[in-house]
């Protein structure tokens, strides 16, 4: 157990979950989709959508989508922020099956016309979960240094991946692989004990198969 886990996160309230959680859940989306969205249209599923508005659950998501962190004090003000910034958001509320209690999906588009889905829950304490990238399980926390790979679901893959990253002296402490069906679309989610260099990413990008890599740092 470290401080973290007794007093919780630095941030503006009134809620870990509802509020911390939710900015970061739109801060991971924004880091996932890889440039700003321009667009963004967020269900809300469970406890999100029945007491979500009371605590500030909706300006906390599109606070995450800004780039802001759970002590920003802006994040009442994330609606006229996102309107001068030009991010076009709707909420809808849906019960989702099997999802857990406090869950957005957001569907996003980006300035650049790159499109992402993600579905993520708080888990209390201001810590979140991934659980679906585009419609895929992909379960991950992203406090570790993390690699997202989507990639082509065929025969030497994952070895070519674990090939660049041993040669880069970097050590997976996890790797989960999922795939929408076989021989379809695939990700993998690689949890890392160290950070990754640009370089290090740019040979992953090059490797055949490989439809696109997104790093996620935990230090930034």
């Amino acid at each position: 157990m470290n401080l973290f886990d007794i007093l919780g996160p630095v941030m503006v309230g009134p809620s870990s979950s509802h509020t911390a959680g939710a900015v970061r859940i739109g801060n991971l989306a924004l880091k996932l989709l890889q440039e700003r969205p321009v667009k963004a249209d967020i269900v809300l599923h469970g406890s999100f959508a029945t007491t979500g508005n009371g605590h500030g659950t909706d300006r906390a998501l599109i606070a995450g989508l800004l780039g802001m962190q759970p002590d920003d004090m802006r994040i009442p003000d994330s609606f006229q922020l996102a309107e001068e910034q030009g991010l076009d958001y709707t909420f809808t509320n849906k019960t989702l099956k099997d999802a857990h209690p406090n869950t957005a999906v957001l569907t996003l588009t980006g300035e650049n016309g790159k499109t992402m889905e993600v579905q993520a829950a708080s888990i209390g304490g201001g810590r979140v979960e991934i659980h679906k990238l585009d419609g895929v399980d992909a379960f991950f926390s992203a406090e570790k240094p993390t690699l997202i790979i989507y990639n082509l679901d065929r025969c030497g893959s994952v070895s070519d991946v674990a090939s660049v990253l041993s040669l880069n002296h970097i050590n997976i402490a996890n790797m989960h692989l999922y795939r929408s069906k076989k021989g379809g679309f695939a990700v993998m989610v690689i949890e890392m004990d160290q950070g990754i260099s640009k370089y290090a990413v740019q040979l992953l990008e090059g490797l055949d198969g490989i439809q696109k890599v997104v790093y996620l740092n935990t230090e930034e």
